[in-house]
Parts: C-alpha cells; structure tokens; sequence
C-alpha cells in the first residue's frame, strides 16, 4: 500500500510538471482568436460550477483546473480534471472526469465516461463513450465514433467515415472503407 501511494504520488507529480511544461510551451501560433479574447490564463480554476469559480468562464486557464461539479472556460492547458469539464474553446491537457467536453480542437488525454470533442482531437480518448469530428491517435471505449480517424479505434462498436488506421472491436465500421463493415478486425491504409 506505500508503494502504490508513492507511485501516485510520483504520478501526481510527472503529471503537474508535464502541466507546467504545456502551459509554458504551447506557442503563440496555436492560439486561436478565442485565446485573445480569453487574455492572459489563470494558473489555478476551482470550480463548483459557473459562476462559482475562481477564473471567470470567459477567460482560460494555463495549469491546473480543478471542477468540483462543473467548470467552464475558453482555453484549458494543463490538468484538467473535475465532474463535468467544459472548455469553450481548445483544450491541450491531461483531462479527466465524467464528462469532458471540447468545443473547438482537444490535445492531449480525454479519461471519462464521456468524450466529446467537436473539431480534431489529437491523443488519447479512453472511456464509455468518446466522439470527434475527426481523430489523430488512440480511441479505446465501448462505443468511438469520429468522422475521420487516423490511428485506432478499439472498442465494442467502432465507427468512422474514414479511416487510416485500424478499428478493433465487436462490430467495426469504416463508411468509405474497401468492407464497410466487418466484425473483431477492420482496416482502411
């Protein structure tokens, strides 16, 4: 048992500095218009739920953001971890709770029961449920649906318009691939 708290505790750790290190890299030319409306980030955001929070939802935080319930910003870069996480804009963090939801582009790790990220997410998206408008990485859940995947999809039932990458899963399904549908294995290069 003191091992796996010293582990966690290393983890928390690697996590805040890797944090720290994205808040302090991420290069100008990344931010959108919705950056320079958010002004300079917060580095802390407690939230129990808007507008019961530390940093305004109009503005972005850069470090960490804790959402006890709910929490809603522009741009998150960090940690991200909370009930229902929120970001109005673009997200590059380590996100984590039940629902994590992305308006514009996500980077990084979605970890919930549900992942929604309305334009590309480029990662990590494990949970019950993770969704893109298109895919750069790993998708690993019951159900993953993006319109565009590059990478792998593994889950229950796997879904995509496109693909280069490979869908592992009860019932695999590519739109535009060679088979559309196929059961445990399907791929599209």
């Amino acid at each position: 048992m003191r091992n796996v708290r010293r582990i966690a505790l290393i983890v928390l750790a690697v996590a805040a500095q890797a944090g720290a290190a994205l808040a302090a890299t991420t290069s100008h030319a990344t931010h959108t218009a919705h950056h320079a409306a958010a002004g300079n980030p917060g580095p802390i955001q407690i939230s129990l739920f808007p507008p019961v929070q530390i940093v305004r939802e109009d503005r972005s935080v850069g470090g960490v953001r804790l959402d006890i319930l709910y929490g809603k910003n522009v741009n998150v870069t960090g940690i991200d971890w909370g009930l229902v996480n929120h970001t109005t804009g673009d997200e590059l963090a380590w996100q984590a709770g039940i629902v994590n939801y992305v308006e514009h582009n996500g980077q990084g790790w979605q970890d919930a029961f549900v992942n929604m990220t309305n334009g590309e997410f480029t990662g990590l998206q494990s949970g019950l449920f993770n969704q893109s408008e298109s895919s750069n990485g790993v998708a690993f859940g019951v159900v993953n649906y993006t319109k565009h995947m590059h990478g792998l999809q593994l889950g229950i039932l796997n879904m995509t318009e496109t693909m280069h990458g490979l869908q592992i899963g009860v019932g695999n399904y590519i739109q535009k691939g060679k088979i559309p549908i196929l059961p445990i294995v399907n791929w599209s290069f």
